[in-house]
């Protein structure tokens, strides 16, 4: 390209398929589209689900996407606004983690202490699966994602 090595493109993407989306079909064509236009690498929003970004993973390969896919990852800290939140963007939340979650109520420790060790799990588990990277979305509260990158041992 005209730019050379200057910039590096990272675009959306999305493995439980993006909430305006006709389809999953149309959704997977339309991040095609922003590969195939020079995207160096992805980043996901957000899931709780391991299978779905394995399934969309190998979707992309089938159809000759050969970017670096990095999983969003979203600490669990507050229940109530993480439903909001995924109820408007939509990421699913399962319904075990849901009721899981739910049945904390207002205990806001074992929430966390629950998150903490559900969401550390999850990246162990996508990062021996051979995802590129991780990449948290913080919502400027930085000690979640510090304690999960210590427990993985990548401090």
């Amino acid at each position: 390209g005209e730019t050379g090595d200057h910039f590096h493109i990272e675009v959306a993407a999305y493995p439980e398929v993006h909430p305006q989306a006709r389809s999953a079909r149309s959704d997977l064509a339309n991040f095609k589209r922003k590969v195939d236009a020079g995207a160096n690498a992805a980043i996901t929003q957000y899931f709780f689900n391991l299978d779905a970004y394995r399934h969309f993973v190998d979707e992309c390969d089938a159809i000759g996407i050969n970017i670096p896919i990095v999983p969003g990852i979203m600490p669990i800290n507050n229940y109530a606004q993480l439903a909001r939140f995924s109820d408007m963007c939509g990421a699913e939340i399962p319904r075990w983690l849901r009721l899981k979650l739910e049945a904390y109520a207002d205990d806001v420790a074992s929430i966390r202490a629950f998150g903490l060790d559900f969401v550390t799990d999850l990246c162990d588990r996508l990062l021996a699966s051979g995802a590129p990277g991780l990449h948290f979305y913080t919502l400027n509260q930085a000690g979640p994602t510090s304690t999960i990158w210590q427990r993985l041992g990548l401090s």
